[in-house]
């Protein structure tokens, strides 16, 4: 295709199907309306961020069940008012009783190597690791957080126990999941009621798992990690069959979550903080732009032939770097300063050749679940929350613990199941995690917050909205809408504006081997912050992202009474302003 036969997209061309809001009073983007608008509940009773992230997540869990819950895994990564960084790590870890061999693979060689006989690894009790997220949202709201725990925990009880209408989007993964879903007696009962799944707009509740969060209320992460809830979920993993999996109550009570240091890098003036390994995304998301930063992107213009081919090859370079080096920071030396360094991208550069694809790897990285929710919320007082957060696959293990009414995770399945491997089941393993929530500052100041699902698609997703938003100057809304591409080095993935425009024939002509999908990734939640105090949030079409914002407030200190209004007593009213003289 010749440059005249290519359409050029500009950010001003984009159609964006959905609306920011702005506020100054604090905001809550969540990939649900009803997550959303727990967030914006708590900030509204005098919560902070913390509370009002913690509030949504835990509301996902009953309305995203399919996404997230109490026993699944995750990052949070938390700006604070007073400036620091900080990532929570709620990744979920292999059991203590769990070995290399504990799995019989499917294969010895990509595509299938991740799979495991039976579906071991992904189905059932032996696809359970040990949770992290309860403990993770509980920690951080417990240090920085300003409400009571029980306050945070009440929407996610309303939702629960009075229910509420599914949308398309669950009544959707229902469907997808209703073969694995219909063998567990338990969860059927609640999410295949008649054998069928419901449909959009049916009511969904939870009594059981409404008593569950009323015990979380009381209790906080002890009801699962040393208390009634975890007796439970290992009871239940624990069954006496033949399926047993490896989780016990030892593994719960041990389990820690990991405070850690955000990888800082920078991208033309901007500093960009993302988390650390066993996260891709500081380390990834830096080196790519890292990159690109070597090019003039913005004048070769959004979406031309030249700038995909140069975000694929990027791309392409920073998976072959995570196959070699991502894992485990306790198993495994990831060279993180190499990584992101200036002088590294300049040896990444000289890889790309500008008339032709680079070479496919030999390795791809393993699989991770595209299933997966993210928030993205601050407050009025300069908290900030990015944070995304998991049960890894689909429903997860695809069955629920009886009675407590939740779902375990399946995050075994991201394991390899052959031994000596970086990737290979040891106790207490971490495995690595495409999740992106990440920051973009400007000297020291917040300028966007941003996140979104979508396994391996994630972080360099995350990529191409900061270089929607730095180079190609896009406002929020049309930067997290904008189309996307997506390779591992071999076949390029781009969505159908992407197609519309030619990015088919054009990448093809450049070596590339296409394909065109519905989407790439998941529903980006985003906050751009302005230097007087505002706050603009926007969520994309690719999930049912809503966004809400605060304004206004409280009255001012000290309003109480009208300047002429005179107290019963006949006295002077308290704080009152001083009556005019008449006349």
């Amino acid at each position: 295709m010749s440059a005249r036969d290519w359409r050029r997209l500009s950010p001003v061309d984009l159609a964006c199907e959905k609306r920011p809001a702005s506020g100054a009073g604090g905001m809550v983007v969540t990939n649900h309306p009803l997550g959303t608008a727990a967030g914006a509940e708590i900030l509204s009773a005098g919560g902070n961020a913390v509370d009002a992230a913690v509030a949504s997540l835990l509301a996902l869990t009953v309305v995203e069940p399919m996404m997230v819950g109490i026993a699944g895994g995750g990052l949070s990564h938390l700006r604070l008012a007073d400036g620091r960084h900080l990532v929570f790590d709620a990744m979920s870890t292999a059991p203590g009783a769990a070995h290399a061999t504990c799995f019989e693979p499917v294969s010895d060689e990509p595509p299938n190597h991740m799979e495991t006989v039976g579906r071991r690894s992904a189905v059932g009790p032996t696809a359970v690791a040990v949770p992290g997220n309860l403990l993770g949202w509980w920690t951080m709201q417990q240090r920085f957080g300003r409400l009571p725990f029980a306050d945070v925990v009440d929407p996610a009880i309303r939702l629960a126990a009075r229910g509420f209408a599914i949308t398309h989007y669950l009544a959707g993964a229902i469907g997808e999941s209703r073969e694995d879903l219909a063998r567990d007696p338990v969860i059927s009962s609640i999410l295949l009621p008649g054998g069928e799944p419901p449909k959009p707009g049916e009511r969904l509740a939870q009594p059981g798992y409404a008593e569950s969060l009323r015990l979380i209320a009381r209790e906080g992460a002890a009801a699962l990690h040393g208390g009634e809830l975890g007796r439970a979920l290992v009871a239940r993993i624990r069954a006496g069959t033949e399926d047993d999996g490896w989780l016990s109550e030892e593994d719960l009570e041990s389990y820690r979550v990991m405070e850690r240091e955000p990888v800082v890098g920078t991208y033309r003036g901007h500093e960009i903080v993302g988390p650390p390994p066993p996260a891709s995304s500081g380390v990834h998301v830096t080196q790519m732009l890292n990159i690109v930063e070597g090019f003039d992107v913005r004048a070769m213009g959004f979406g031309t032939p030249d700038t995909l081919h140069l975000m694929a090859e990027a791309i392409r370079i920073a998976f072959a770097d995570r196959v070699k080096t991502s894992g485990d920071p306790d198993f495994v030396d990831v060279p993180v300063e190499r990584l992101t360094s200036k002088a590294y991208a300049e040896e990444c550069r000289r890889q790309i050749d500008f008339g032709s694809a680079g070479p496919a790897p030999t390795a791809t990285a393993p699989y991770e679940s595209r299933d997966t929710t993210h928030v993205t919320v601050a407050d009025r007082e300069g908290n900030v929350v990015t944070a995304t957060h998991t049960i890894n696959g689909i429903f997860g293990a695809r069955f629920m613990v009886p009675e407590a009414g939740f779902i375990p995770n399946n995050y075994m399945s991201n394991f390899d199941p052959h031994p000596g491997r970086a990737l290979s089941v040891a106790p207490g393993k971490r495995v690595p995690t495409s999740m992106a929530p990440m920051m973009v500052l400007k000297d020291g100041r917040p300028l966007y917050a941003l996140g979104l699902p979508g396994g391996l698609r994630i972080f360099p997703s995350a990529f191409q909205a900061i270089v929607n938003l730095v180079d190609h100057r896009m406002g929020l809304q049309e930067a997290v809408e904008a189309p996307r591409l997506w390779t591992q080095g071999q076949e390029v993935e781009i969505e159908k504006a992407y197609a519309e425009a030619g990015a088919e024939e054009a990448l093809a002509a450049s070596g590339h081997e296409v394909k065109v999908v519905p989407h790439i990734g998941g529903g980006m939640n985003a906050i751009a912050f302005e230097q007087d105090g505002t706050m603009t949030g926007a969520a994309c079409w690719r999930a049912d992202g809503t966004v809400m914002a605060l304004g206004g407030g409280l009255a001012r200190p000290g309003v109480r009474f009208w300047p002429d209004r005179v107290p019963p007593s006949g006295g002077e009213a308290e704080d009152a302003e001083p009556r005019r003289p008449a006349g």
